[in-house]
């Protein structure tokens, strides 16, 4: 049976309950009764009821949501790993640990916190951010994360050698650049006394150094204890490169507190086939203007040129000079000098004093030192102690002396012309600044490695991997919503805006559009990658049940708003 509207001239057609049958081996049709005075809602009852499906007087009362959890945010960032393949090169499905270290991944750049928190989240009926569902687990505690961190570990290696395989090749430069984290607690081995980059006073420290590529894609980290100085980690790092990755021709670059001359010598002029870009000292530019070789006068008409020194022979020295950053540099060392003179007065008025004056070499010279230790410029006084009197003056030689060198930098090359021209050994050396970026987002900004508080050292080592597989992760997706982020979508553009490698980067025009407006060109709102993820976690997986008996529930995702659709469009995921 079914129905039908039949068309009836210049009145309402009509709707006519019909049957089809077969005679004679033909298919013909009777009708049964006229609808046609019954109500168009009953109508369409009757008409879906024929078509086998169910009819319910008030929808909203028939199906009811019994779950609903947040899961774009969960979905694109899953989307993007399983799309790079990481989970692959990670381990295999079947496995607990892998779908383990997933989910500590993916609630990493979501939302950072302790192994505890996460295994509390995990195991919520609620299922935290949709991942417990989504990757199949069930019934976690945060033994079972640490022992997942304990697996992660031992595959590192493995897993740092297929991420070198994807990204590196013989000739690539590879940045690397080290940085400290403090740690909370005593009792692990790795946790010592260190240079505390992150001024937090009375804590222990642990370093850890990373390798990238040369547009800043992560490749590897390594932990070292916290009292290890930065030229120490470079000998393991080039045997991870030479001996794990199997790369004969590198050209590394490094800054000047870790390609140091000592390492240089000793590290890389010994192995056939590595290259090296780092930065000249103040003391060494000094030499080179002392010697002749290096004259101001070379920056008449250019900020940047080649030289030669007999102290370097068989390398480049290619030398720059920053208007910008001498600019920067003279009020920074004004500023300091005069907080330093500030300080220094308020000594020479406890010395002057009547009522208990500062008395005694001694004394004098530990307040002095504490002044001069905490500004760093004691280089540009001249002090002046005796037992009951205090003066100081500025060495005004010296400050004329290192004023010359303001926004000079001498870049050190064993790269040959024909593989690296001048413009682009500054650019390779300059893209430090994108491994500092990876540092940032590594421990403040997105993925907050500190503190930690493992005590097994592979464990730690496990955590700090485990944070660069998700900045990993949060690479990729950066590049790809690049248009509907703050960041700039056009490097090349910017590039070509730059009058010279020297001067400071430059935005594109579409990045400083969208930094004016707020909108895309196609009107969308922009985002920072933060409040993205937060938009995208709005879009929800929901389960309806029916409450027609026998039926089963089925899960909906919320439909997508148009900017979270152009973001999963650029990442080029499903959910």
């Amino acid at each position: 049976m079914y129905i039908e509207s039949v068309p009836n001239r210049n009145s309402p057609p009509a709707i006519l309950l019909r049957e089809a049958y077969r005679e004679d081996g033909k298919i013909k049709k009777r009708t049964l009764a006229n609808l046609s005075k019954w109500p168009t809602q009953i109508v369409e009852g009757l008409r879906a009821l024929l078509k086998g499906g169910t009819v319910a007087e008030k929808l909203e009362e028939n199906f009811e949501i019994v779950r609903s959890m947040p899961y774009g945010h969960v979905g694109a960032i899953l989307g993007t790993l399983r799309k790079l393949k990481l989970d692959r090169l990670i381990g295999n499905a079947d496995e607990n640990e892998q779908r383990l270290v997933l989910a500590m991944i993916v609630a990493r750049i979501i939302d950072p916190c302790s192994k505890l928190a996460t295994a509390r989240g995990l195991g919520k009926e609620t299922g935290w951010l949709g991942l417990a569902e989504t990757l199949d687990i069930s019934h976690v505690n945060e033994n079972d994360l640490y022992n997942a961190l304990d697996w992660l570990h031992k595959r590192q290696e493995t897993i740092e050698k297929g991420l070198a395989k994807r990204h590196l090749d013989n000739g690539s430069l590879v940045l690397y650049d080290v940085t400290s984290t403090y740690f909370e607690g005593h009792t692990c081995p790795l946790a010592q006394w260190g240079h505390n980059r992150d001024k937090k006073k009375g804590k222990l420290q642990i370093v850890f150094g990373l390798l990238c590529t040369e547009e800043g894609c992560p490749i590897a980290v390594q932990v070292f204890s916290g009292e290890t100085g930065d030229p120490a980690t470079l000998g393991s790092q080039i045997n991870k490169v030479r001996e794990c990755f199997k790369l004969e021709r590198v050209i590394w670059v490094g800054d000047r507190g870790i390609l140091t001359e000592a390492r240089i010598k000793k590290e890389l002029k010994p192995c056939k086939g590595l290259d090296w870009i780092t930065c000249l000292r103040a003391p060494q530019i000094r030499k080179l203007m002392e010697s002749g070789s290096l004259q101001l006068s070379l920056f008449d008409d250019k900020d940047l040129g080649e030289i030669k020194d007999p102290a370097y022979a068989g390398e480049r020295l290619i030398v720059c000079r920053n208007p910008f950053l001498a600019k920067e540099r003279v009020g920074k060392r004004k500023s300091l000098m005069e907080a330093t003179e500030g300080e220094l007065a308020k000594i020479v008025q406890a010395v002057d004093r009547a009522k208990k004056p500062l008395r005694g070499k001694d004394k004098i010279a530990l307040r002095i030192g504490r002044v001069l230790n905490h500004y760093k410029v004691g280089k540009y006084f001249k002090i002046t102690i005796q037992e009951e009197k205090f003066s100081f003056e500025h060495n005004v030689e010296r400050i004329e002396k290192d004023a010359t060198l303001d926004g000079i930098y001498v870049i050190r090359t064993s790269t040959s012309p024909d593989i690296l021209d001048t413009e682009k050994t500054v650019k390779a050396y300059k893209g430090l600044s994108v491994v500092e970026r990876a540092f940032r987002s590594y421990k403040s900004v997105d993925l907050k490695v500190r503190p930690i508080f493992h005590y097994a050292p592979d464990r730690v080592r496990a955590h700090v991997f485990l944070c660069m597989l998700a900045y990993y992760v949060e690479w990729h997706m950066r590049r790809a919503l690049a248009p509907i982020l703050f960041d700039d979508d056009d490097p090349a553009a910017a590039q070509a805006q730059r009058k010279s490698m020297v001067a400071p980067a430059v935005r594109s025009a579409s990045a400083k559009r969208k930094a004016n407006t707020k909108r895309t060109p196609d009107g969308l709102p922009v985002h920072s990658f933060r409040t993205l993820l937060e938009d995208l976690a709005t879009i929800a997986k929901n389960t309806v049940q029916p409450k027609c008996p026998g039926l089963l529930s089925f899960n909906k995702l919320t439909k997508a708003t148009p900017v979270q659709q152009k973001a999963i469009d650029l990442l080029g995921v499903r959910l």
